[in-house]
């Protein structure tokens, strides 16, 4: 038996009060599985070209059925698009990159692949659980033992990223993969959402309007200054149905 969530998302970016220019990309197909986000660095254009070199190679890819192809096809055109940054970057003689998370639904399982900063959330039964892990060199040292956790949130260094998309020759992307359950929603953003608001309000925000929330995160974004770009990507698992094959139940 082949079960299938059905599945409703929402995305949405903004540029924030005080940037100028978008350099947030997002990708989101419900029948093909897949959704993404990515947050541009290198200033303006060479941000933007970053972000949106990643959408593009993630949406040029045919992904297979099963999860392990799935992700292993997610992967290998995030990689692409790492030589395709790095390469073009060299050329010109400028630094260029992007942040990236994403998600791969297939059946009952999830699993989210990242490098960077951008976040993965779950809400799950009213509790906001964080996915990722940041790759930041302050997120670095309190995994050393360096920095108390609690000092984390306002240390200087806090954005500088110790990986992203395009700025090596070569990348390492971390993956989770689990199981999901009915009524499950995730949540993909850049630094501008949860940089800005607090994590206790985004789960307020989402249990409150559920799939619906992408327009009061935007808001509450720009309601706390939005010093940065802001994309938020939502996708909501329902109850499940079966999947019908020559007319019986798989």
């Amino acid at each position: 038996m082949t079960v299938a969530f059905r599945i409703e998302d929402k995305a949405l970016s903004h540029v924030g009060n005080v940037r100028t220019e978008n350099e947030d990309s997002h990708f989101a197909d419900a029948q093909v599985g897949v959704w993404l986000v990515t947050d541009g660095m290198g200033g303006h254009a060479n941000g933007k070209l970053a972000s949106e070199a990643l959408v593009a190679a993630v949406s040029a890819v045919r992904v297979p059925d099963a999860m392990e192809s799935a992700c292993d096809v997610v992967a290998n055109a995030i990689h692409s698009a790492n030589t395709a940054i790095f390469g073009h970057a060299t050329d010109l003689g400028v630094r260029m990159g992007a942040t990236v998370v994403a998600l791969v639904v297939r059946g009952d399982e999830f699993a989210v692949l990242w490098a960077g900063d951008s976040r993965a959330y779950l809400h799950r039964d009213g509790q906001l659980i964080q996915l990722t892990r940041d790759h930041t060199q302050v997120q670095e040292m309190v995994d050393r033992g360096l920095l108390d956790p609690a000092d984390a949130e306002d240390h200087p260094m806090k954005h500088v990223l110790s990986r992203a998309v395009g700025v090596q020759d070569s990348l390492e992307i971390d993956a989770v993969r689990d199981l999901a359950q009915t009524r499950d929603l995730f949540l993909l953003c850049s630094d501008g959402l949860y940089g800005v608001v607090d994590e206790a309000e985004i789960a307020r925000i989402i249990s409150e309007r559920g799939i619906a929330a992408a327009d009061a995160l935007i808001e509450a974004s720009l309601a706390s200054g939005a010093p940065d770009n802001v994309t938020v990507s939502l996708v909501g698992l329902s109850e499940p149905t079966l999947l019908l094959l020559n007319g019986a139940p798989a």
